[in-house]
C-alpha cells in the first residue's frame, strides 16, 4: 500500500509539471480557437453586406466569402496547432508545395478566375452594355467567375476569358448617357461651302439632337476629290445609332436638292504631246 502511495506521488510529480506547462497550452489554444472562429465568421459576415453596399453582383457574394472563411480558417488552425506544440513548419511546407503545383497547374483557369473577380468587383461594364474588347464587340449577356458573354449585331455567341479581358483595353459605348455623332461627307470643291453648313445643321433640328453641346459643322479635311464636311450633334446613348442612319441619309438628299454636288473620285489627267521631229 505505502508502495503504490509512494508510486502515485512519484509519478504526480513527474506529470503535474507537464499538465500544467502543456494543459496551459491547450486552454490557450482552444480559446484563442474559439474567439478566432467567431470572428472569422463575423469577418466575412461584414465583408458580404460591404460587397452587398457597394452592388457588387450577387454571384460573388457567397464566394467571396466563403474563400475568405476557408483561407482565414485555415490559417487560424496552423495558428492553434503550433499554439499547442504541435510542429507545424512540416505541414506548412507541404501545403505550399501543393498550392505551388496547383497554381502551375492551373494558372490559365487562375488568371481567368482572378480577372472574372476583378470585374466583378470594379464592374468597367455591366450586363446589356455594347463594348468593345479583345478585336470583338457586342452586347454584353452576361458575366461569369471565368468568362464573359457576348452578343454581337449579327447575333453570334462570343465568349471573352476573363483573364485577358481584365488585362486588356475595354471600350464601353454605354457607360455614358450621351454620345457624339459625327456626320461625314464630302462635297465639290466648286460648292458654296456656307450653304453646305447651313444644310447639315438644318439636320440638327430634329428632336433627338441635345442643344448642349451645340451642334456644329467643321471642315476636317481638302482631299484628293472633295471638301469633307463633319456634322457633329450630340445624343442620348440609345439615340446614336439610329440618328447616324438617318442624317447620313437625309444629308445626301438635302444637299442634293439645294444642288450640291457629293462627287465621285476624280483624277485629272494632263496630256502633253511631245514636239514633232
Amino acid at each position: 500500500m505505502e508502495l503504490s502511495i509512494d508510486y502515485l506521488v512519484s509519478l504526480s510529480d513527474a506529470w503535474l509539471p507537464l499538465v500544467v506547462k502543456y494543459g496551459a497550452q491547450i486552454a490557450l489554444a482552444l480559446l484563442t480557437l474559439v474567439v478566432g472562429w467567431w470572428l472569422i465568421n463575423r469577418l466575412t459576415g461584414k465583408v458580404g453586406a460591404l460587397l452587398q453596399r457597394r452592388q457588387v453582383d450577387p454571384t460573388l457574394h457567397g464566394f467571396v466569402g466563403s474563400l475568405a472563411a476557408i483561407a482565414l480558417k485555415a490559417m487560424l488552425l496552423i495558428s492553434v496547432a503550433s499554439m499547442a506544440g504541435v510542429e507545424t513548419a512540416s505541414f506548412i511546407a507541404m501545403i505550399g508545395a501543393a498550392g505551388l503545383a496547383v497554381g502551375l497547374a492551373l494558372q490559365g483557369s487562375l488568371s481567368n478566375f482572378a480577372g472574372g473577380v476583378l470585374i466583378l468587383l470594379f464592374r468597367p461594364f455591366r450586363v446589356g452594355d455594347w463594348i468593345e474588347a479583345q478585336g470583338v464587340s457586342g452586347s454584353v449577356a452576361g458575366i461569369q467567375i471565368f468568362h464573359t458573354t457576348l452578343k454581337t449585331g449579327d447575333n453570334k455567341t462570343v465568349i471573352v476569358p476573363n483573364g485577358s479581358l481584365s488585362n486588356g483595353i475595354i471600350t464601353n459605348y454605354s457607360r455614358e448617357a450621351t454620345r457624339r455623332a459625327d456626320i461625314n461627307i464630302g462635297i465639290d470643291y466648286n460648292s458654296d461651302i456656307k450653304r453646305a453648313r447651313e444644310v447639315l445643321l438644318g439636320l440638327a433640328q430634329d428632336a433627338r439632337v441635345l442643344r448642349d453641346p451645340e451642334p456644329a459643322v467643321f471642315v476636317t479635311a481638302l482631299a484628293d476629290s472633295t471638301v469633307n464636311l463633319s456634322l457633329r450633334v450630340w445624343v442620348a446613348t440609345g439615340d446614336f445609332w439610329p440618328v447616324t442612319f438617318e442624317f447620313t441619309e437625309l444629308a445626301k438628299e438635302r444637299l442634293t436638292a439645294a444642288g450640291i454636288e457629293i462627287p465621285f473620285p476624280q483624277r485629272v489627267l494632263h496630256v502633253r504631246q511631245a514636239p514633232a521631229l
